[in-house]
């Protein structure tokens, strides 16, 4: 690969460095199918990142005391992480035969010596020649070789930046799969903007993914002229390689003191205070939708305080994000944020009841209906449904409904929301009204007493005509089938009991 030319002082432009990575993506493809790039591509990045870092600050330290320079001295204050001897970027890129084995125990001693670090390289095994021939492996090294991921050649964010960018290329190459661990950026930039973070506040995603939302509080903050590393972010993944991605993500945007834990959010939340769950000011999330089998039969009795109103049905999880996530705000400041298919909003049985009791608890301050086809995983029609424990007083007994259905720019494969699109549409939730006054976005404050006439539905086209008509909720249409399957069944071998109990044959 030919090194792009730079900017002044070695430095790289953001569009070069962006051509760097997506080329060492490209020397994977072939022998790696582009859905499990990330795998690979994103540990060898942070891998070099940490290496050079190590080697800027080890250059500082010795500009700074000479000879009388210790490894004390540069281990507290200068060197973030601990590179072991041996596992270094040079100990691994000069390695002849056997590379990804060197690889491997280059990344496992370097997290044993930076506990932090721990689970952030993933679980790829780089010695599998079979999953990852060495000829790839070492064509993914000669392309990050030539880069230098430091201050003197990355400037500010530019690194995070290209962080984003590979998400996103990952993500329209492996198509629905990328649902998985990434939001598209402008969906998380309309729900950061709407929670508005505060400086010092605490944040939780439960099912952080890549970390995006968590980033995005952070650029917020510092855009609205307050410190980001004053927050106290927070985030749970329960895929081990998505949980790896996060933490790198956090780290190459320049965030520390984060807390991103592996688990399943439902059998075992790891934020708790004692047995209850951790209050925050601000909970967020883009969940994956009706998720089946998701612990149901666990929360019968759940030690942490999230059946709020009722279980959820066994296969659909919509409504165990949503009660955990509401469980988990401050009963002050708190406010959530959650991406949901259209379906939460009229779907019966269990899931209509506690619609209705989460209703009649006043926590639903806004349901904003979003244009079709954003996200990578789905094309149906979302929303993103607003929920706060104190509600401003004259929201309270009221829910904003925001038609958005409109508000979008065509792409070939998904749309988007412009920078207009997003403010208007921001503007729209905070005023209730049409900042543009051409039906762009539609929107109207309801009374409880209305929604309850219609049976606590909350389907956005029975309080505002314009709204588009919701699409059929595939997932949520086939979890209904299979239940209906299943009551079928249950019935027919009631009403055969029956007839041989009375003397008929079945």
């Amino acid at each position: 690969m030919t090194l792009p030319m730079t900017t002044q002082a070695g430095q790289l432009s953001q569009q070069q460095l962006e051509q760097v990575l997506w080329s060492a993506a490209n020397a994977l493809r072939g022998p790696v199918d582009p859905a499990d790039f990330k795998s690979y591509v994103f540990p060898v990045m942070f891998f070099k990142w940490i290496s050079d870092t190590w080697d800027y600050q080890h250059d500082r330290a010795l500009a700074d005391w000479g000879d009388e320079l210790t490894d004390e001295i540069e281990t507290s204050d200068y060197q973030p992480f601990l590179v072991p001897n041996g596992c270094h970027w040079l100990d691994v890129y000069q390695t002849a035969v056997n590379v990804g084995s060197k690889l491997n125990v280059a990344l496992q001693r370097i997290e044993q010596a930076n506990p932090d670090l721990a689970g952030v390289f993933g679980d790829a095994n780089w010695g599998n020649k079979d999953r990852l021939p060495e000829s790839a492996l070492v064509a993914l090294l000669d392309a990050f070789h030539p880069v230098t991921f430091d201050p003197d050649h990355v400037q500010g964010d530019m690194l995070g930046a290209a962080y984003e960018y590979l998400l996103r290329e990952f993500a329209e190459a492996s198509g629905k799969k990328a649902g998985e661990f990434f939001t598209p950026r402008h969906v998380v930039h309309l729900l950061v903007k709407i929670l508005d973070p505060k400086p010092s506040e605490t944040i939780v995603d439960p099912a952080c993914g890549s970390g995006g939302m968590l980033v995005e509080t952070a650029n917020a903050v510092q855009e609205a002229g307050g410190n980001p590393d004053s927050l106290r972010l927070y985030g749970q993944e329960v895929n081990l390689t998505t949980a790896a991605i996060a933490k790198m993500n956090l780290y190459l945007h320049g965030l520390e003191g984060f807390h991103i834990k592996r688990g399943d959010t439902f059998r075992e939340p790891r934020f708790l205070t004692g047995v209850k769950l951790q209050r925050f000011d601000v909970v967020i999330a883009n969940p994956p939708f009706s998720l089946q089998n998701w612990g149901a039969s666990d929360w019968a009795n759940d030690p942490h305080g999230r059946v709020l109103c009722a279980v959820p049905p066994a296969k659909n999880a919509d409504y165990a994000w949503i009660q955990h996530m509401i469980a988990s705000m401050k009963d002050d400041t708190g406010r959530a944020g959650v991406v949901m298919p259209h379906g939460v909003l009229f779907r019966r049985g269990k899931e209509g009841d506690i619609r209705r009791c989460l209703l009649e608890k006043d926590l639903l301050e806004a349901v904003i209906g979003l244009p079709n086809n954003l996200f990578y995983s789905t094309s149906i029609p979302v929303c993103l449904l607003i929920w706060r424990k104190a509600k401003p007083a004259e929201r309270q007994g009221r829910v904003m409904f925001v038609d958005a259905s409109k508000r979008f720019k065509p792409g070939k494969n998904q749309n988007t929301m412009s920078d207009a699109d997003i403010e208007a549409i921001h503007t729209a939730y905070t005023t209730g009204t049409d900042p543009d006054g051409d039906g762009g976005v539609n929107v109207r404050l309801v009374d409880l007493a209305e929604i309850e006439g219609n049976g606590f539905d909350l389907n956005i086209g029975r309080y505002i005509q314009t709204a588009q008509a919701a699409e059929v909720d595939v997932e949520a249409a086939l979890a209904a089938y299979r239940d209906a399957r299943a009551s079928l069944r249950a019935a027919e071998r009631v009403l055969d009991e029956k007839l041989k109990a009375a003397g008929f044959d079945a």
